[in-house]
């Protein structure tokens, strides 16, 4: 099949971000996308793509983007597991119901978007899932748990279905990126709280130093999204995907230590990029 009999599904696209880079990409290469976003009306004029209104938290939404993919005579045969975002706090301190928002955005979203194409994936005997998680689903930092325990299940679930759906022509393949220069990486460095009566507050506020500190550098440290979604076509068009892709930011050496080195070890190093206060 050429590019413009292929579709593509893409979640999350909103303007500035890796989601709608990627489907600009995509459509670039002759593709037919549909850009999946809760505002479609912020994407307007963009020539080539078939906007939708897609929250993958709603069950109804997510149903009647599918009906509509349906209805225009398309099945999916790619689908790229973009939406997610960073909920930063305290494991004691966030409120349950922004966990469970987190998770639903980050993990049930994404599992119930491959619940629903691959039905039409087996139909055709061929398809692609691209789940993108983080290098933060590798290794944890304070106040930020839970959005790196939804990577960690990002990671975990692309394995166990790697192997699930390979008998049907279907690859799986996780993207990590580090660090990506978009609107929603300083919307997440802005929702660090700074509750004053916290017993956390003077850690709250040493690691919003830090974050903010390494925002102001994001142009010189991140990636930018339009080349994570270079990573992202790659790995869509290659012939024998890897299962996994690393979009590197350029200072690797606190990642790489964050990863590797013994829990004490990280611990002591995460207190002192941060500026925490040692126990």
């Amino acid at each position: 099949m050429t590019n413009s009999n292929r579709i593509a599904l893409i979640t999350g696209v909103s303007v500035g971000g890796t989601g709608l880079a990627t489907a600009v990409a995509l459509s670039k290469a002759g593709w037919t996308v549909y850009a999946g976003a809760r505002r479609p009306e912020t994407l307007s004029d963009l020539e080539g793509l078939h906007l939708l209104k897609l929250d993958v938290t709603d069950e109804a939404s997510i149903q009647t983007a599918i009906q509509t993919i349906r209805a225009h005579g398309h099945s999916v045969d790619v689908l790229v597991n973009n939406a997610a975002y960073g909920e930063m706090g305290t494991v004691e301190e966030v409120p349950i119901a922004r966990i469970r928002q987190q998770f639903e955005t980050n993990v049930f979203g994404l599992v119930r978007m491959c619940q629903l194409v691959l039905p039409m994936m087996r139909q055709n005997g061929w398809g692609r899932i691209i789940n993108v998680s983080s290098m933060g689903g590798e290794f944890t930092t304070p106040f930020a748990g839970f959005y790196h325990a939804t990577k960690y299940a990002v990671e975990s679930l692309s394995d166990a279905l790697r192997i699930e759906v390979e008998q049907f022509g279907v690859d799986v393949v996780v993207v990590q990126p580090g660090g990506i220069n978009t609107p929603l990486a300083q919307q997440t460095v802005d929702a660090i709280p700074s509750e004053e009566n916290s017993p956390y507050a003077a850690q709250l506020s040493a690691f919003r130093q830090f974050s903010q500190q390494m925002s102001s550098m994001f142009d010189q440290i991140a990636v930018l999204p339009e080349r994570v979604a270079e990573v992202i076509v790659s790995a869509i068009q290659a012939d024998k995907p890897l299962t996994r892709y690393k979009v590197l930011v350029q200072d690797m050496s606190s990642v790489n230590f964050t990863r590797n080195a013994a829990d004490r070890e990280r611990d002591n190093g995460l207190r002192q990029q941060f500026g925490l206060i040692a126990p």
